[in-house]
């Protein structure tokens, strides 16, 4: 121990004397002396990046001083340090401008929480246990050095799985980077709630693998078909941000919005019109504005371009989609079809989004290509109030076996195939990072079996989940605001964004950030990498990357590190007040790959898990406005605010329209039991008018086993009970796809204690 660590151990206040004097060593508190200078309540702002969601906003954090509870050489105490005290939105981060969701807000309480993990921990009991040892970060390295030793010495490298969340980010290419010179496959990249089918839509008829970006803020008319684009889709603060620009600063225009949704979401809710349609139906509807807009001479038929030719019959007018058989598949009406489609045509500059469950179904590449083709037919694409893609920042360093397309070739569902089908697992060494496929899955994948026969699973988790607690060895990361962070935005900006900053506080436990480790791991392996990896620390990766991007004038890593980022420059505009203006990156070769050709699809009735009479209802999860797709039920704040529609908070419930319920016997807080062909679960009734008579809808985020005290034990996991069904052409998973049946089990007694603060299931079941 040298002298600075003895001097930290043992300085300890005069009361913690006086308690040790007393006999009483359990009531020590040790006090640490700051690492650095403070000048006590002096605030400084600090840039950083939002992680919570692939958005990537810019953050400003307010730092102070305050003591804080640590722990330094294995011991806990308390340090006067520089803490963050407050998020803000960053006012010139081009995907945010200054706005921040109540995500975004509790993103804060990640760095505090109290069951946050600590120091690296090697598993003790039986797998799934959750009993672990703590063990040092030399033992924990190496333990993982030696197991890819073990791997490359066998000429095993293809038996190395990383599994994570999507993330566009430098820290994502380092992952990718890694597998490919180690000789690994690969990264798996999940979430539940991806749009893996809107990419590939977008690959077809616009050449461009990624999702859209759209200029709300210029257009006078939105048609949107199950986008939540104000809660929880794509990049939500950018483009509420651009949808308050277009009702109250277009020219003195207040745009409109039609929201198409078979249940209303928080955007709907917004709308001014709201059209329910039957579920699976959307593309029909979005070819049927487009045979009237070409039956009546509103536009060409060549005016859409290539985007047409994924689809049958464009050439001849469309003639399957007439506002008559419009109406007989999607239940709108002729009439309101020939509006619409009118307006569409006319209300220009007018842009068609399209997100959420209509791509969730069997027949979901289809809506998307749909919809694709109405905007090219408009004139909307790459046009000012319409749709465009941001332009990718390149990477200088990158090589092309490390790129990873929007559908990487091994899936999680490819991958609890293949653990259960081997005799010998082909899967060896799985690294976990921010993933929890095993709550977010269905439970017919039987993913939690399938990890269990991997013989060594590490994670870097911060948390113990459904996941992690599989793991045979956790090295916990560093929170974002302990380390650096960054974000390559795949939407939201009309510009390239390269968001990066600086840790804005020291760590508060013994944690590391993944890319250090991971470049740690690589500089101790037996056998090199075929190609090494030039860099020692994640900063260096970054600081490279930055420094190849263009800029006006100065150093453009310096730049970015004071701004919270790089972004370039809007052709034909000056930069925002107060920001610099750098120039326009080349867009990343690996962002505009050839454009595929398809056989012209046609509408194809969707495919429902469950027959009609025994399951008579579609179910609808849907992502959390608070928790979203569960991975941030863990955060109190999230859990106690009332949800924006029901008001309901820390549970769950399920949406049924009061006629469907009036037939049932439902009546408002009564439990009912959601049964479908793969498991049931119970939660009360919420009976709301703003959804179908055949559907009923779930929020996902809830029904946890393992996830921190404020999860675990709460609610209930709609996607536990969802059937595998998947989208044929991308192998997306259906989430949209299953049918249930609704049966009252109890009466509203739990009402009260649901929409006040949690839902306990004290209910007679025979009655």
């Amino acid at each position: 121990m040298d002298r600075r660590t003895f001097i930290k151990l043992t300085t300890v206040t005069g009361a913690t004397a006086t308690l040790a004097s007393c006999g009483n060593p359990e009531n020590q508190i040790v006090r640490f002396i700051p690492d650095d200078d403070i000048v006590p309540g002096i605030a400084a702002w600090k840039p950083s990046i939002c992680p919570l969601c692939q958005a990537g906003c810019g953050l400003q954090v307010r730092v102070m001083d305050a003591d804080a509870d640590v722990i330094r050489d294995g011991q806990r105490g308390v340090m006067k340090m520089l803490v963050a005290k407050k998020l803000e939105g960053h006012p010139q981060y081009p995907i945010n401008h200054g706005g921040l969701c109540p995500r975004g807000q509790a993103a804060i309480q990640i760095t505090y929480h109290p069951d946050r993990l600590t120091h690296p921990l090697k598993r003790s009991g039986a797998r799934g246990s959750g009993e672990f040892q703590q063990i040092t970060w030399d033992e924990a390295v190496g333990e993982l050095v030696s197991r890819l030793d073990t791997l490359a010495d066998g000429n095993g490298q293809q038996a190395l799985a990383f599994l994570s969340r999507r993330r566009p980010s430098r820290r994502q290419e380092l992952v990718s980077e890694f597998l490919a010179r180690f000789g690994a496959p690969p990264p798996i990249l999940f979430e539940l709630f991806d749009d893996h089918v809107l990419r590939h839509a977008n690959r077809l008829s616009f050449g461009r693998d990624q999702l859209p970006t759209f200029d709300l803020g210029r257009a006078r008319y939105v048609l949107a078909f199950g986008a939540d684009f104000l809660g929880t889709w794509n990049s939500p603060v950018a483009q509420s941000v651009a949808y308050g620009r277009m009702r109250q600063d277009n020219g003195g225009i207040r745009g409109k919005l039609v929201q198409v949704e078979s249940r209303m979401s928080l955007t709907g809710a917004n709308a001014d019109e709201w059209i329910p349609l039957r579920a699976g139906s959307d593309g029909v509807l979005a070819l049927g504005l487009a045979h009237v807009i070409l039956r009546d001479g509103l536009r060409s038929a060549t005016a859409a371009g290539p985007a047409a030719g994924a689809l049958a019959g464009w050439g001849e007018g469309l003639p399957n989609y007439t506002p008559e058989r419009v109406e007989a598949l999607t239940g709108v009406s002729a009439a309101r079809v020939q509006r619409l489609a009118r307006e569409f045509a006319s209300e220009t500059p007018a842009v068609a989004l399209i997100g959420g469950s209509p791509l969730a179904q069997t027949n979901g590449l289809f809506h998307a290509l749909a919809v694709n083709a109405l905007n090219a037919l408009v004139g909307s694409v790459g046009t000012p109030g319409g749709v465009f893609f941001t332009p990718a920042v390149s990477s200088p360093t990158a090589s092309a076996k490390a790129v990873v397309p929007s559908g990487a070739a091994r899936s999680v569902a490819t991958l609890a195939a293949d653990l259960h089908a081997a005799q010998q697992p082909p899967v060896q060494v799985l690294l976990l990072d921010e993933a929890n496929p095993v709550f977010a899955t269905p439970r017919a994948w039987r993913v939690r079996e399938a990890l269990e026969n991997v013989p060594f699973i590490a994670s870097f988790g911060t948390f113990i989940d459904e996941t992690s607690i599989l793991a045979d060895l956790i090295l916990p990361d560093h929170s974002f605001l302990e380390s650096w962070v960054d974000a390559l935005p795949e939407s939201g900006a009309l510009v390239p964004v390269a968001g990066v900053a600086a840790p804005v506080m020291r760590p508060l436990h013994e944690t590391r950030a993944m890319p250090d480790v991971l470049l740690e791991v690589v500089g101790k392996l037996r056998r090199p990498l075929t190609t090494p990896l030039p860099w020692k620390r994640f900063d260096e990766m970054l600081r490279q990357q930055f420094a190849a991007l263009p800029v006006p004038e100065g150093d453009a890593w310096t730049r970015a590190q004071a701004q919270g980022g790089w972004w370039g420059e809007l052709p034909g505009a000056a930069p925002a007040a107060g920001s610099p203006a750098p120039r326009t990156a080349p867009p990343s070769s690996s962002a505009v790959p050839p454009r595929q050709t398809v056989s012209p699809m046609q509408f194809v009735e969707p495919q429902f898990d469950g027959d009609a009479s025994g399951y008579p209802f579609n179910l609808l999860p849907y992502p959390s406005q608070t928790v979203y797709d569960g991975s941030l039920a863990h955060l109190p704040w999230l859990q106690e605010m009332p949800d924006p529609l029901t008001s309901a908070m820390w549970s769950s419930w399920v949406e049924i329209n009061p006629q469907t319920a009036a037939r049932l016997g439902i009546a408002q807080g009564d439990v009912v039991e959601i049964a479908s062909q793969h498991g049931s679960l119970r939660t009360p009734a919420w009976l709301s008018p703003g959804i179908g008579l055949d559907t009923v809808a779930i929020p996902v985020g809830q029904g946890h086993q393992s996830f921190t005290r404020y999860a675990s034990g709460r609610g209930a996991n709609p996607v536990s009970i969802l059937a595998p069904l998947t989208e044929p052409v991308t192998g997306a998973l259906a989430w949209a796809a299953t049918r249930v049946r609704v049966t009252r089990v109890g009466d509203a007694n739990g009402q009260l204690i649901l929409f006040a603060g949690g839902m306990r299931e004290e209910h007679d079941p025979t009655r």
